[in-house]
């Protein structure tokens, strides 16, 4: 399972690791994930994992 938000779309963004001596190597900023269950127009629920920040949004508008 990808790590995606299945509301924005948002993904790992990547960049360097900065040592004290400025030696750079690659690395994953990860998404703050999280699984929460929607219900549905039907009355089931489903399971989707969102960023916390979209999370805060849902909360706001509802």
């Amino acid at each position: 399972m990808a790590r995606r938000c299945a509301i924005s779309g948002k993904g790992p963004m990547s960049g360097n690791n900065v040592s004290h001596a400025k030696n750079r190597t690659k690395r994953r900023f990860l998404l703050n994930l999280r699984t929460v269950r929607i219900t549905l127009e039907d009355g089931t629920t489903k399971k989707i994992k969102i960023s916390a920040k979209e999370l805060r949004t849902l909360k706001k508008n509802s």
